[in-house]
């Protein structure tokens, strides 16, 4: 299987390049194996963002999320990355990774139509 390129969405790159190194090399270990068909780690579904969409879980002393869908056929879409403070996903979070999926779906739809 070949892997799938990486499609970064809006600022998820730079938020990613934010993490600290560790969490940076981690979240770039996970995000090879997405590439590769083969499931992360550490991860959850995200039923709540969209159909198909996962949370990777950084743990190195401090918490961080890479938000990603891998469903669709031409790439691995990179919804959102983040550090978190608390066991809960904050709502804004949630809403931005929510948004981000259904722009993703809606710039889909076009090019199938155009």
């Amino acid at each position: 299987m070949a892997e799938k390129p990486l499609q970064f969405l809006a600022s998820s790159l730079d938020d990613l390049r934010r993490f600290p190194e560790a969490a940076r090399r981690l979240a770039g270990h996970q995000l090879h194996l997405v590439q590769a068909g083969v499931e992360p780690d550490d991860w959850k579904p995200m039923g709540a963002v969209g159909p198909g969409a996962r949370e990777i879980r950084i743990h190195t002393g401090t918490e961080h999320r890479v938000l990603y869908v891998a469903r669709f056929a031409e790439a691995v879409y990179v919804l959102h990355a983040f550090g978190k403070a608390t066991t809960q996903t904050r709502k804004a979070d949630l809403d931005l990774a929510r948004h981000r999926y259904r722009e993703l779906v809606r710039l889909r739809q076009l090019r199938v139509k155009g």
